[in-house]
């Protein structure tokens, strides 16, 4: 993985400042089913399509090299069918028969139940209707639930309550939330490009908010598999299909790459990684370089499948269909830079005009020599991969890379034989203009847009061909190879059928990954859902069903949730609602003896395991907790404070509405460069890559970050606050609703007795050092009516609330 992550960032190091407007290639400015409407001399079909000059003549001379003491041409031979038992069919297994029938609410009860009595074990009792209710909700939503929820549950007492509350749950709009980020950890989600510039990419929230809306809605899996993959090929006129494939926008990007077919590479890559270990659980990324070294996946099974993406480009400026509110903000600012803006832009237009053709042509010579070959051919002689290279070219230059030209012309101080007077001259007055430029960047909008990005084919079907690498080097193609299925895994060929503005190439793998014949794909998926509930899959290594990932704990049970996904019409909401139903999810998690002996690892699942909070449901639930939790769905990402020794610059400019900093965790800005510090500090998933699974560490750091926070105590001052106001001034029912609010339960007579001895203490130090001049009290905020206080015993209070805040016991589920 190192290994992975040092050449991703030196392929990125290789590339230099570029850019440019006015390339002529086709743009996305026309419905997708007119884009690149072939005329009637137009050029032939892709199976017409000869190979690039330069790859042509790299194949010809290309000879057998000796690669793991093998053959070039055996070294990508097919693979036979594997064995392997995530391979086989799914079956749906019988369910076991069992002696404690009474504690089988549904079949997944009798798998769980089966191999813990095979063991000499009994399941542990229910957990009691607080904690579970807690538990849920965290689990289903991603924050705690308010006193008034659990008290709701806990003295239902209808038959059916535990029905009503997972009904409940599933059909509120957070539960689309807490799955969304779930996913946006897999499509490596982030709001930024990476590298040394980590540009903002300003409409990535619409997959993010697609993505809420898909679970919310229950969506088929199957279906979001299609739409995330082909959307544009198979439902070219809905706009929310577009923006389903973002899900293979998230690559990192260089914008300063000048190797545009290398970065081609770079990009199928990551797509092809990706999508082979999110939706099949396999690290195809390992047998790029070679076949792979575990299970039967060669080279050639590799490329094969990268060649599904051969002719996939990003596609920034789709207009919106339907404008809404956010939009209409982002036009109102933008309209107000533009016109505060127009005569300095337009003097820096006038003096490009002057030098326009000369800078194109200094721009476009940066680039590399293969790249070269692409940029300079006239268009009438592009072929699949010229077009690739010149779409990118327009895609990442601008004004800015014209005036480069002026810039190392003028500071060559007539090394350049073009410099001139003049032409110094006009880059001092250019460069004048864009400091001035800079003083209205107030009014230009951080975030949103009013258009959307996704993947396309740019309205051709004919596709680049695809070659086995040597060793994974671009620039040593071997064999070309054809759109195929990893051989190991499936005899089925895909079934391509060109449309009028694509190859139809992803529509094939889309349709046989979101196959209820495909073996992996809703083991995958179940087992992901599995981890997210019990902290543990099934599969333990959840992104990997190969021979070196752990084999299935309770392979029935797999097999089971699997076949019951689909026979459900893939409904996410249904597994999620018979795992929250299961007796295996109502256990308690008190420690047990007998189990810890016998089952250390607690694999077989006696005691429900307890969880550490993710990241965001720590801050969220603080939010929550403080009565701050803005509860508004989806819209453009946001800034919320960071500390003031960060030094992020115009990486990361707060947000200037309040409510904005205190929404949900998912709605932050991911920049790629300057992860919210104090999301990261709880291990926050990294955009760099697909992120299959939270770490869990434990650092004085983390204490440190919520107890140091100028953001958290003020938290905990509006939810001294909150308890002030909801419980009144008796300290008693004080503690009692500050215990409520965190933890769904009563503090305990133990308890009480502890946090009044500290309330009485620490209100003696804040006193004296009030006195000597050495503190300034912080007290609630937030309290309504005529309040008095004393803000001496009040600042006692919120150092007590902010203490308990930051307990282990906050911060855990159990």
């Amino acid at each position: 993985m190192k290994n992975k992550l040092y050449l991703a960032v030196m392929w990125g190091l290789a590339g230099a400042v570029v850019g440019e407007a006015g390339a002529a290639v086709d743009l996305f400015n026309s419905p997708v089913g007119v884009i690149g409407a072939q005329p009637a001399d137009s050029k032939p079909a892709a199976a017409e399509i000869k190979a690039p000059a330069a790859q042509t003549d790299q194949v010809a001379q290309a000879t057998p090299v000796a690669q793991d003491n093998k053959p070039a041409a055996e070294a990508s031979a097919p693979a036979a069918k594997s064995k392997l038992w995530s391979y086989q069919p799914i079956k749906a297994p019988e369910q076991p028969t069992v002696n404690n029938k009474s504690w089988v609410r549904n079949p997944i009860d009798a798998f769980v139940l089966a191999p813990l009595e095979a063991k000499g074990l009994t399941p542990s009792p229910d957990a009691d209707r607080a904690a579970f209710v807690r538990r849920a909700t965290l689990d289903a939503w991603g924050v705690i639930p308010t006193p008034e929820e659990v008290a709701t549950f806990v003295n239902d007492t209808a038959p059916d309550a535990y029905e009503k509350l997972a009904d409940r749950l599933l059909a509120s709009p957070k539960y689309g939330e807490r799955q969304a980020r779930r996913w946006l950890d897999l499509a490596r989600y982030a709001d930024s490009t990476g590298f040394q510039n980590d540009n903002t990419r300003p409409n990535m929230w619409r997959y993010r908010d697609y993505v809420i809306n898909a679970f919310n809605q229950d969506k088929p899996y199957s279906r979001f598999i299609q739409e995330q993959l082909a959307g544009d090929e198979l439902y070219p006129d809905n706009q929310e299909a577009l923006i389903a494939t973002g899900y293979m926008a998230h690559f990192p990007d260089n914008h300063n790459s000048r190797d545009l077919v290398q970065r081609k590479y770079q990009i199928t890559t990551d797509i092809t990684d990706t999508v082979g270990k999110v939706f099949l659980g396999q690290t195809m990324e390992c047998a790029r370089c070679h076949n792979h070294k575990f299970d039967k996946i060669s080279q050639k099974d590799y490329f094969s499948l990268q060649s599904f993406f051969a002719n996939l480009s990003p596609v920034d400026n789709i207009p919106v269909a339907k404008k809404g509110d956010a939009e209409r903000k982002y036009e109102a600012a933008l309209a107000k830079w533009e016109e505060a803006t127009k005569d300095v832009r337009d003097k820096q237009k006038a003096i490009i005009d002057t030098v326009r053709e000369p800078a194109l042509k200094h721009h476009k010579e940066r680039y590399l020599t293969d790249s070269r070959e692409a940029i300079f051919k006239p268009k009438s002689e592009w072929n699949a991969q010229d077009r690739w290279v010149n779409h990118r070219l327009a895609h990442v230059t601008d004004e800015r890379s014209l005036a480069a030209y002026l810039r190392d012309t003028a500071e060559s101080k007539g090394a350049d034989k073009n410099f001139t007077k003049e032409i110094a001259d006009k880059w001092a007055e250019y460069d004048k203009l864009s400091e001035e430029l800079k003083k209205f960047n107030d009014l230009k909008p951080k975030t949103g847009s009013a258009e959307i990005s996704a993947m396309t084919e740019l309205g051709h079907a004919d596709a680049p061909p695809s070659y086995v690498f040597f060793g994974g080097d671009h620039e040593r193609p071997l064999e070309q190879v054809q759109p195929a299925f990893p051989e190991a895994i499936t005899d089925e060929k895909p079934d391509i059928k060109p449309t009028a503005f694509s190859s139809g190439r992803r529509t094939a793998l889309a349709n046989w990954i979101a196959s209820a014949n495909n073996p992996l794909t809703a083991r995958v998926f179940v087992n992901r859902v599995w981890e997210e509930y019990f902290g543990r899959g099934i599969v333990e290594t959840v992104s990997d069903f190969g021979k070196a990932g752990q084999k299935p704990t309770n392979p029935e049970l797999l097999d089971h949730l699997a076949d019951n996904f689909i026979k459900n019409g893939w409904s996410v909401k249904k597994l999620h609602r018979d795992i929250l139903l299961s007796s295996t999810y109502r256990q308690s998690s008190a420690h047990r003896e007998d189990v810890a002996k016998a089952d250390p690892e607690n694999k077989l699942l006696a005691v429900f395991p307890r969880k550490r909070l993710e990241a965001e449901q720590i801050r969220d639930s603080l939010l929550a907790a403080s009565g701050k939790l803005e509860e508004q769905i989806g819209g453009p990402s946001v800034f919320p404070p960071v500390p003031a020794n960060l030094g992020a610059g115009n990486q990361w400019e707060v947000s200037k509405d309040i409510h904005d900093q205190n929404r949900r965790s998912l709605y932050v800005f991911t920049r790629r460069s300057v992860p919210y510090p104090l999301l990261e500090t709880f291990n926050m998933a990294s955009a760099q890559e697909a992120h299959s699974k939270r770490e869990v560490t434990t650092s004085p750091l983390q204490s440190l970050a919520l107890i140091n926070s100028d953001v958290v105590f003020g938290w905990s001052q509006a939810l001294a606050g909150r308890v002030i106001n909801e419980a009144g001034n008796d300290e008693a029912a004080q503690l009692d609703r500050l215990y409520q609010i965190l933890f769904a339960r009563k503090a305990t007579g133990t308890e009480k007795e502890t946090l009044q001895k500290f309330l009485n203490s620490h209100e003696k130090v804040v006193r004296e050092k009030t006195a000597e001049g050495r503190f300034a009290v912080s007290i609630p905020t937030g309290l309504k009516g005529d309040q008095k206080l004393d803000p001496i015993r009040a600042a006692a209070f919120v150092d007590l609330v902010h203490t308990v805040a930051n307990s282990n016991e906050f911060i855990y589920r159990f």
